[in-house]
């Protein structure tokens, strides 16, 4: 695939996760299972699947995917949709409207939504008892990264900061710490987690994606602030202006939309000098790093 434009890329990784979760997760259901309704409905249902795209672009720069990078996929992708659902509760952000569609709360009420997250997140952890081919420690790795990507030193200590900044005056560290753990920490995993399963992968190429995980993991919540602004609702798929609406900090809070403009491109450029040391096979990486920063949604 690495000879083909980025909308190819991106559409080819989208479908073949699409298709492993899918059969994952199969339309034929147990009569009266709302649970599994609920969990097929929030995890099939048409996310932009950036982190699993990350995860194959990453094993093509480290030499070509394989059924390991698909179930790293689905695990991060899974942990994904559960704190989508988590995040959307009433106790949380409350929303009602999720990639155009009703949140999980609000189609199958909260307790099944809870459920739903709880379930997803122990499934994320099953794909990776399933990995072949590749020396026995390598599953404990990637178990213990995205359990420290997603838990309390994670993506949970993340919601938890941003819980506490709701009307309180928050520092630019403090944002950016917060944005590292609950959007940041999964991004990064995706990409952390795809290289260690290569095995082969230098220490100096490890730290290199270290620093583009990152750095993009940063970009994309400060994309994600300026989109909360300039967004349409229907193109962004939820509710635009929902974080001033919940006095939440944001980067074009605190700095205004041009310094937040300024910060995005500047992550971008970091990320792309730490690909300098690999070759053409990262130009979905890099790809990746444009789409980020230019989405609309």
């Amino acid at each position: 695939m690495n000879n083909g434009s980025f909308s190819d890329f991106l559409h080819y990784c989208q479908q073949r996760i699409e298709k492993k979760l899918t059969v994952l997760l199969p339309e034929k259901i147990e009569p009266n299972n709302q649970l599994q309704k609920a969990i097929r409905y929030s995890v099939l249902n048409g996310g932009k699947r950036l982190r699993p795209v990350l995860s194959y672009a990453t094993a093509e720069a480290l030499g070509g995917v394989t059924e390991n990078t698909d179930l790293i996929s689905m695990s991060v992708e899974l942990i994904h949709s559960y704190s989508l659902i988590h995040d959307d509760l009433p106790s949380m952000d409350n929303d009602a409207l999720r990639r155009n569609k009703p949140t999980c709360h609000i189609a199958f009420g909260e307790a099944l939504a809870i459920l739903a997250g709880d379930a997803l997140q122990s499934m994320a952890f099953e794909q990776l008892t399933k990995l072949e081919g590749i020396p026995p420690k390598i599953p404990l790795q990637l178990i213990a990264c995205l359990a420290k990507a997603a838990g309390a030193e994670g993506m949970v200590k993340g919601q938890a900061i941003d819980i506490a900044s709701v009307n309180q005056k928050v520092s630019i560290e403090e944002l950016e710490l917060m944005h590292h753990k609950k959007t940041g920490a999964i991004i990064h995993a995706s990409i952390a987690m795809s290289a260690l399963s290569a095995t082969h992968a230098t220490p100096e190429q490890l730290a290199a994606l270290d620093t583009y995980g990152s750095s993009i993991g940063l970009a994309f919540q400060v994309q994600d602030d300026i989109l909360d602004v300039i967004g349409d609702t229907k193109m962004i798929g939820k509710r635009s202006g929902a974080d001033e609406a919940l006095h939440k900090a944001t980067y074009v809070q605190l700095i205004g939309l041009d310094k937040a403009r300024e910060k995005a491109a500047q992550l971008h450029k970091t990320a792309i000098n730490a690909l300098s040391i690999f070759d053409s096979n990262a130009q979905h990486l890099r790809a990746v790093a444009d789409y980020i920063i230019s989405r609309e949604r």
